[in-house]
């Protein structure tokens, strides 16, 4: 199946990387400020926050999937965008379910660069927005290992894709909600074949990202 080049497997192979590659950069666009705020900035409710972040990072993708379906469904208050069970409605979730992983994980890398480079840079005259992107320059393979792991989390999720994608073929059929239907229908070979792809996937990014971060 995997070395024939099987027009579903590859249908379903390719819908995934489309559909968590683009969950995990919607997320990005609002977890790195936010990261970058709850590293660089001082407030009151600081440590809440941080604490809030890094608990919902194990949140049961069931329940967040049901908040969503809710949320999603006609009746729900954004049921006139009819998103349930399309590839934008999975993306939606998936972008959800990452950003406590993309911001814990990045505030995490941010705060470990040295205190002090912060201090030279702004006594070398550097303003905020050029003091908080020397940081973040130092810190960037953490930023990227932080993004690595919140795309493997969307990659390899099932309860938010099978809630809010309906496991319809050719449409929002991915390769976990896939493996799901194909083993409880007995097609083990079918099974195997993309549960192979999605281990290799996940694992080849790993991967790859520390051969790069190696070489720099």
């Amino acid at each position: 199946l995997i070395l024939s080049g099987d027009r579903e497997v590859l249908s379903i192979t390719t819908l995934s990387l489309l559909v968590s590659g683009s969950a995990t950069l919607l997320s990005c666009m609002w977890s790195i400020p936010i990261s970058v705020g709850l590293s660089l900035r001082t407030f009151r409710a600081k440590r809440v926050v941080k604490g809030m972040f890094n608990a919902l990072i194990g949140i049961p993708t069931v329940a967040l999937g049901l908040v969503l379906y809710l949320v999603l469904s006609r009746s729900g208050p954004l049921g006139y965008f009819q998103l349930l069970y399309t590839p934008y409605g999975i993306m939606i979730g998936q972008s959800i379910l990452v950003t406590p992983i993309v911001v814990s994980f990045s505030t995490s890398a941010l705060e470990s660069v040295d205190p002090e480079l912060r201090s030279l840079a702004r006594t070398l005259g550097a303003s905020n927005l050029q003091t908080d992107s020397v940081v973040i320059t130092e810190a960037f393979w953490g930023v990227v290992l932080a993004i690595m792991a919140a795309f493997n989390r969307a990659f390899a999720e099932l309860g938010v894709a099978m809630m809010l994608g309906g496991n319809i073929r050719n449409v929002t059929r991915v390769l976990t909600t896939a493996i799901a239907l194909e083993t409880a229908r007995g097609d083990i070979g079918l099974s195997i074949a993309l549960t192979i792809i999605l281990l290799a996937i996940a694992m080849s990014l790993s991967v790859l990202i520390n051969l790069a971060r190696k070489s720099t």
